[in-house]
């Protein structure tokens, strides 16, 4: 039988009896050992010295009491080669002072109950105060998260509304507006976090002249009027024909500074979410809140959101149902409201538009009721259009331009463009919101004549999305 080999570093071999001590078997280095090598290089006294200087220390004396234990630095291993601590005494660096160590314990404090937050200030107030800076030079603005996806343009409108939209523009085009130190363009978008550099801008303050409660409650209660659709998060209006969407150069009144009529008690104001001509009449949709405002408008980039429009054109287009797939330019670039013209791919401020469209009637070879499918959503897009391909829509004061074309009997030289029906996610829940809007009086006038009926089937529905 084997025995179990004895253990090496144990310094004891195994006996009969137990473990039994043994001699050394060669020699063992330790510190002390170590620390007069040490001293005998360096040609100090070699006596028996305790490699931490403590030798007058008599083993009998009585040793002080404990101090409670804290956390020591670690050991330094280059003692050896410098000496013991007694000969390295006079080098020895200063001892820093742990205040950690120094801390008296602690006493825990009966809580007191912390005041309530001060109220911050009302979003009328912010906007205020934002208008303020805004007059008084150059500010950073940083984009907000629910103000991601925003357009340039929008995001200064809906920061500073006290400024007209013609005058936003102006800005953005003349390359005064910074977004993280680069210049902006009017359709670039806004990420969460970006820093958008406000010139200073002298602004002509109007006199502050309270609206009148009756002028309040008249204005809240003509928006109320118009409403298809109305839930917590958004409303959808019918907009009459003739009535702005925004302000401009001598445009005093229009849906957004309506809008105001409707602000809530906590200050939340109603935003726009796209825009429809002055003409145009029809479905226009507002958010209640910003964060409903950017989740629908994302909804209309990514063309979740589905538009059907209504026009009544000159003539009667030869392919019954077809697409009009053009690139859009402004004839004069600093106008907002300049006439749009078709351009080729590559043109400088070229934008790329398509629209599909079905003609749903017609009266003989003079009038046309066409049902039209915009994918992009360009200014004047349909009616740009529209003339494109030759059939001008009725009413039109910019591109309706048929020679020796005259106006039926009892129908009114009103534009016939109608934001007819519109589908699209909801901003909360995601489900589809489908709602359309009646013919404004001067189509339904037309339609009568012309012997048109509105129920009928929209062949425009099935089209293709692109």
């Amino acid at each position: 039988m084997k025995g179990r080999p004895p253990h090496r570093g144990s310094g004891a071999k195994r006996g009969p009896g137990g473990y039994t001590p043994r001699p050394g078997t060669g020699p063992r280095t330790s510190a002390k050992d170590a620390a007069q090598r040490a001293a005998r290089n360096r040609g100090d006294d070699v006596s028996d010295r305790s490699p931490w200087g403590d030798d007058t220390v008599p083993e009998s004396a009585p040793r002080p009491p404990r101090k409670p234990r804290t956390a020591a630095p670690k050991a330094d291993a280059s003692w050896e080669r410098a000496g013991p601590p007694a000969a390295r005494a006079p080098a020895a660096k200063p001892a820093r002072a742990d205040s950690s160590r120094a801390k008296p314990p602690r006493v825990e404090a009966p809580r007191a109950e912390s005041p309530a937050p001060p109220a911050g200030p009302t979003r009328r107030e912010q906007r205020a105060a934002a208008s303020a800076t805004l007059a008084s030079g150059v500010q950073t603005l940083t984009v907000a998260p629910d103000e991601a996806g925003m357009r340039i343009d929008r995001f200064l409108g809906a920061r500073f509304p006290q400024l007209p939209f013609t005058r936003v523009q102006s800005i953005v085009r003349k390359g005064e507006l910074r977004v993280d130190g680069k210049r902006a363009k009017p359709n670039d978008r806004l990420e969460p976090g970006s820093s958008v550099r406000v010139p200073p801008l002298k602004l002509e303050q109007p006199a502050d002249r309270p609206r009148s409660a009756a002028k309040i409650d008249g204005d809240a209660e003509f928006l109320r009027s118009l409403i298809l659709y109305e839930d917590a998060d958004m409303m959808i209006l019918n907009k009459p024909f003739g009535l702005a969407v925004q302000g401009g150069s001598g445009t005093v009144r229009h849906v957004d500074g309506l809008l105001e009529a409707l602000t809530g008690p906590d200050g939340q104001r109603p935003r726009l979410v796209h825009r429809l001509d002055k003409d145009t009449a029809g479905c226009l949709i507002v958010a209640k809140t910003r964060l409903a405002a950017a989740t629908l408008a994302k909804s209309f980039r990514s063309r979740a959101a589905r538009k059907i429009y209504w026009a009544l054109v000159a003539g009667v287009p030869r392919t019954r149902q077809g697409r009009v797939s053009t690139y859009l330019v402004k004839d004069e670039p600093t106008d907002a409201d300049a006439r749009m013209r078709v351009a080729k791919h590559g043109d400088d401020g070229a934008s790329h538009a398509l629209t599909y469209y079905a003609t749903v009637d017609q009266a003989a070879q003079k009038l046309a009721w066409l049902s039209l499918k915009p994918v992009t959503g360009r200014t004047h897009q349909l009616r740009a259009h529209a003339a494109h391909i030759g059939h001008p829509i009725v009413g039109d004061p910019k591109y309706f331009d048929v020679e020796n074309w005259e106006l039926p009997g009892g129908i009114q030289n009103r534009l016939h463009l109608l934001a007819r029906r519109i589908v699209i996610p909801h901003p909360r829940t995601g489900q589809p919101v489908d709602v359309s809007a009646p013919l404004p009086p001067h189509m339904a006038q037309s339609w009568n004549l012309l012997g048109f009926d509105a129920a009928r089937y929209d062949p425009i529905v099935e089209a293709p999305e692109a």
